[in-house]
């Protein structure tokens, strides 16, 4: 079993530095985000090619519907934790403005809240 702890913020949101395919991210962690979801611009920074291996799309968000790239992240990390192909989506524009931990990772994983820390734990 492998665990990793992620601590709120100052806003009581909780965040964790990872990485996808081997590149540092800072997550926001988000069970209402069905998926890993991140902006175009940090897409390009990932080296992500998500306009040519991605799947066209639109997705609905707080802000209303955007257009989007369904795409297969190869590994995602966060702590010791390590998944692979992980589905995610790029959204076009400047939303979201940090990398959403959504559920297509989290789902993998047990949860638990311990005080302010979530715990995931990896089952081997």
């Amino acid at each position: 079993e492998v665990k990793e702890q992620i601590w709120q913020d100052n806003g009581g949101m909780y965040s964790t530095v990872g990485s996808i395919n081997g590149m540092p991210v800072t997550f926001l962690v988000d069970t209402g985000a069905s998926l890993i979801a991140m902006n175009s611009s940090q897409a390009k920074r990932l080296g992500i090619d998500y306009r040519l291996t991605g799947k066209p799309s639109w997705v609905t968000t707080a802000s209303g519907r955007e257009n989007a790239f369904h795409i297969m992240l190869d590994v995602v990390k966060v702590g010791d934790i390590q998944l692979r192909n992980v589905a995610a989506t790029v959204l076009a524009g400047a939303v979201p403005s940090r990398t959403l931990l959504g559920m297509s990772f989290l789902g993998r994983l047990k949860m638990e809240n311990s005080g302010a820390a979530m715990v995931l734990k990896q089952v081997k």
